[in-house]
């Protein structure tokens, strides 16, 4: 199994999605994508989708972008700004995360999240660094 196999079925394993069914990840070089069916358990009061589920995924999606090119530890987020763009009712939405660069110990990702029109519905950019956790100590990779 390859480092990007490894990538994804750790994410698949994550106890958080139990919550989030449906929640899909593919991992490539510099670049990883997430797509969610959308379901009423994340919209807010207003019948739309809370931002928490656009950070997730925009987080995730960025986040992955740069896993993909650390291969000796799990990273962890220091910094994501994300722009919410238009609301979410329906569909499957997809995040879409590039990795940028690697600046000493910052590595730097984007990410975008579509509706299934090709919508922009959120945009985000994040910070990432090296945490002590060997990837190879995870029980999952």
């Amino acid at each position: 199994m390859n480092h990007f196999q490894r990538l994804m079925r750790l994410y698949e394993k994550a106890p958080i999605h139990n919550f989030y069914q449906g929640i899909k990840l593919l991992v490539d070089d510099k670049k990883a994508i997430i797509s969610l069916p959308i379901d009423e358990r994340y919209f807010h009061g207003g019948m739309a989708v809370h931002g928490s589920v656009y950070f997730k995924l925009l987080d995730d999606a960025a986040y992955f972008a740069c896993q993909s090119q650390i291969y000796d530890y799990f990273i962890v987020t220091t910094n994501f700004n994300i722009s919410l763009r238009r609301p979410i009712v329906s569909g499957t939405i997809t995040a879409t995360g590039e990795f940028e660069c690697f600046d000493e110990n910052i590595i730097r990702a984007r990410a975008t999240l579509t509706d299934e029109n090709g919508k922009v519905c959120g945009t985000g950019i994040g910070e990432f660094m090296k945490s002590k956790t060997a990837l190879e100590g995870l029980n999952d990779y």
